[in-house]
């Protein structure tokens, strides 16, 4: 028996809704129906953050609860009143990417299974030069709401002290986003470049609550995650549903709510009355663009004093100027009685060439646990490790257990390493065969 379908009518348009009470949230109930409407109910709110922007398309085809894929070429069989648009990559590669405009597209790619919207800061007529500064302030494991609220204010006034309005949204998990519009004139690498000023001026003025540190290893309270203004980032924008198990939304909020708010209380079933009471918290954003020359001045300021660019994402090609790639951990140990004073390297886990990380032997007190399709899996790896060793799992600290989405060739895969510094050298287990060992790669590149 084939599956139910639904036509309905949005905005003059015929979108059709396939296996419309398929759950999509198992906890909550609800279904792809339920997203569909959702974004119906908010769709001015959620044309904001979307609309004119190539968009990728990350598809949780079987629910929140399972893995996503991310396709970045839009559907051959898609009505021909959606619009697209060819993107270029830093590999070189090209995708005519998806540009929704209106609710009918909101709709469509909520029946396709993006529970979240992911575009680009960039709008179609303009592909080389953002219009979008994009402060992602994500907490390391065991930080409180109150110090991601103080970080979020030192980054409002940071940007008001650079001539840049400041909108902020609940991120829909634990974090904050804030988005600047600015003048598009600058390309992504100048955009990029006066992100990373900003989140080191950010560090400089709460160095107790805020981080620009790029490797996981040396964060502590809220990184500042600069990066993702790079090309080809995207995240999740204004009244996006996340998928998360209470269905969490991405909120988008007055400054004056942001000390008080809890993140919790915005949902797929309270914000439609939220948004009918309040309207558009983020409508005036278009009409504030501002200037980025404050900020390069800032990074020239900070490239003159010695600080060097700051780590770019790995699939990006070496940079002029840029730190170092490679973890701190990682990095090879000076020669001699140093290397010595340093330890001995921890051992490649069993079945591998290298150290734990797939690359290099490590001389920190690193190990890895997991690398697993989904994270459920890598988590209950690494719970079964906690069962092995009560002793050493209970002197770990939450930012001691690193739990990385990794990109595969189209889906995310997890990978979970310990960071041992809290354990003492004598009781710290040593490198073991991991507890999942997936392959994201299998037969690539062969």
């Amino acid at each position: 028996m084939p599956d139910r379908k639904e036509i309905i009518e949005v905005a003059g348009r015929a979108v059709t809704v396939s296996n419309p009470d398929k759950v999509y949230f198992p906890r909550t109930g609800h279904t792809k129906m339920d997203l569909v409407r959702y974004y119906l109910s908010v769709a001015d709110g959620a044309l904001t953050g979307v609309r004119g922007r190539p968009m990728v398309l990350k598809r949780f085809v079987h629910g929140a609860d399972q893995e996503a894929f991310f396709q970045k070429r839009a559907p051959a069989s898609r009505p021909g009143w959606l619009e697209t648009t060819v993107l270029s990559f830093p590999s070189g590669r090209t995708a005519e990417e998806l540009v929704v405009n209106d609710p009918a597209g909101l709709a469509w790619v909520a029946n396709l299974g993006c529970i979240d919207l992911n575009p680009h800061p960039i709008r179609a007529a303009d592909l080389d030069h953002p219009d979008e500064l994009r402060v992602d302030l994500d907490p390391v494991p065991g930080i409180e709401w109150p110090q991601i609220v103080r970080v979020a204010l030192v980054a409002r006034a940071v940007l008001a002290d650079f001539g840049l309005t400041g909108w902020p949204k609940t991120s829909g998990s634990r974090g904050i986003h804030i988005y600047s519009r600015i003048e598009p004139r600058w390309t992504f690498t100048e955009v990029r470049l006066a992100a990373v000023a900003l989140a080191r001026e950010i560090e400089r003025r709460a160095p107790e609550d805020a981080t620009s540190r790029w490797w996981k290893e040396e964060r502590h309270g809220v990184f500042v995650d600069y990066n993702q203004n790079a090309k080809d980032r995207t995240v999740a924008s204004a009244y996006s549903v996340r998928p998360t198990p209470d269905a969490r939304v991405s909120a988008p909020l007055d400054w004056a709510e942001v000390p008080g708010c809890d993140p919790a209380a915005f949902t797929i079933d309270t914000m439609p009355a939220r948004y009918a009471r309040l309207g558009d918290l983020g409508a005036g954003i278009d009409d504030s663009a501002g200037s980025l020359q404050g900020l390069l001045e800032l990074a020239a300021a900070d490239e003159a004093a010695g600080l060097p660019d700051a780590p770019w994402p790995p699939h990006f090609e070496k940079q002029a100027g840029e730190q170092p790639r490679v973890q701190p951990s990682k990095r090879r140990a000076p020669a001699g009685p140093a290397r010595a004073a340093a330890g001995a390297p921890l051992p490649a886990a069993p079945g591998k060439a290298s150290g734990p990380s797939g690359r290099r032997r490590t001389s920190a007190p690193l190990i890895e646990i997991a690398r697993a399709a989904s994270k459920d899996e890598a988590l209950a790896g690494l719970e079964r490790w906690k069962a092995r060793h009560p002793e050493a799992a209970a002197l770990l600290e939450p930012a001691d257990i690193l739990v990385d989405a990794m990109r595969g060739r189209s889906s995310t895969w997890t990978r979970i390493r310990l960071n041992l510094r809290h354990v003492p050298e004598a009781q710290r287990p040593a490198q073991e065969a991991l507890e999942v060992d997936y392959d994201p790669w299998p037969g690539f590149g062969g």
